[in-house]
């Protein structure tokens, strides 16, 4: 019988965790729940979950410090923040501290699980491994790109980017001049088929993203943006 697949819960609302709890264990995940941060990082190195649920206001220790002690260990474990706050700024910090995604509350639980589904997905392929092979090189001027690694360098230095900003510059590079919508990148790089709901989650990862890849941020020559259109890959 395969091993039930496993979701850490860290909110310290019990009526979330309450609703939480009730719709993963109806989809079959077995569930673990923390009220504060530091319980919920001690069952993150304990039981090492298949994907945590991690609110940013926490007692004790907030997501972000959860979030930034769980990498700095070098585990990839995705992380979905669940947050109140609207404010860019928050999302921002969170994906750059190696989160793989976020939900606004109120949140629509049919989406909720359709990316707590994507993320376990996606994490159970990429611990496959992928052969090296020269098909899983890129090579485009300034920027090489090993997929088989997940390590992407520019001039030689390597980049530290995150699980997800690596999916969207690879994505991005492998189609260099192609035009991607906000949408399509949802569906392509976030695995969200038929995604219809907030989409500002690409611009987020777009702005981290070139911040780590850019020689200016403010004048981007890798990653352009087509006003009404989207974003796309040009190599120097």
């Amino acid at each position: 019988m395969d091993r039930k697949q496993t979701v850490l819960i860290v909110e310290d609302e019990k009526n979330i965790v309450d609703i939480l709890r009730f719709n993963l264990q109806r989809e079959g995940y077995e569930t673990l729940e923390a009220f504060d941060g530091v319980t919920g990082l001690d069952l993150i190195l304990e039981k090492q979950p298949d994907l945590i649920l991690l609110d940013l206001m926490l007692p004790g220790m907030n997501g972000f410090e959860v979030c930034k002690t769980i990498r700095d260990r070098g585990l990839n474990t995705p992380v979905l923040i669940i947050t109140a706050r609207e404010a860019e700024q928050d999302k921002i910090l969170g994906l750059g501290l190696g989160a793989d995604d976020y939900i606004t509350k109120p949140f629509s639980i049919r989406e909720l699980m359709a990316r707590v589904k994507t993320n376990i997905r996606r994490q159970t392929m990429n611990s496959g491994g992928v052969p090296n092979t020269a098909a899983n090189r890129l090579e485009l001027g300034r920027i090489v790109i090993d997929k088989s690694a997940e390590q992407a360098s520019k001039d030689g230095q390597d980049l530290e980017l995150t699980q997800r900003e690596f999916a969207l510059l690879t994505y991005l590079a492998a189609n260099p001049g192609r035009v991607f919508s906000r949408q399509e990148l949802m569906e392509r790089v976030w695995n969200y088929e038929g995604y219809v709901g907030d989409v500002r989650g690409v611009d987020v990862a777009i702005r981290r993203l070139r911040e780590k890849l850019e020689d200016d941020p403010a004048q981007p020559r890798f990653i352009l943006t087509r006003r009404g259109a989207g974003y796309l890959f040009q190599s120097e």
